[in-house]
């Protein structure tokens, strides 16, 4: 149990995971609150069951995850079970919805939609994470020393 909580003393994973956590809760307030312009949890449900087809329960860890796990994160608290959930999640985010549409952002919206080289960058932050745990000033430091 102490291995997930273990992490060292460096400054890399602090900033790794307030850059991940933070760009992340961006999302998750989206679809939480609906803060930036997002549709808020009963729209974003809504999307994700009637359109998306996911199940509810599917959904519903999604928003959680992107909004209270980001924080979680930002505060290194669950660091490794966080990023790897974050990380996995990013990876289906890209073969379920943006793999058809390359590999490039739609800078000059001459495409369909979003590719995914945002969330190779996630993606690559959040495995960083899972094997460095949260660095210093995180969270579960002070668990691991409990």
């Amino acid at each position: 149990m102490k291995k997930i909580f273990a992490a060292d003393d460096s400054l890399a994973p602090l900033f790794l995971r307030i850059g991940l956590g933070l760009v992340v809760f961006a999302h998750g307030a989206q679809k939480l609150f609906g803060w930036f312009n997002g549709y808020g949890f009963t729209g974003t449900m809504k999307f994700f069951t009637e359109t998306e087809g996911l199940p509810w329960i599917l959904g519903f860890l999604v928003i959680i995850l992107e909004s209270i796990g980001a924080l979680a994160l930002v505060a290194g608290f669950a660091t490794r079970f966080l990023a790897a959930s974050l990380g996995f999640l990013a990876l289906g985010i890209v073969l379920t919805t943006r793999i058809e549409f390359g590999f490039f952002m739609n800078w000059f919206n001459n495409q369909a939609g979003e590719g995914y080289e945002f969330f190779i960058f996630w993606i690559a932050m959040a495995l960083s994470l899972f094997i460095t745990g949260g660095g210093k000033y995180a969270a579960d430091n002070l668990l691991q020393k409990s």
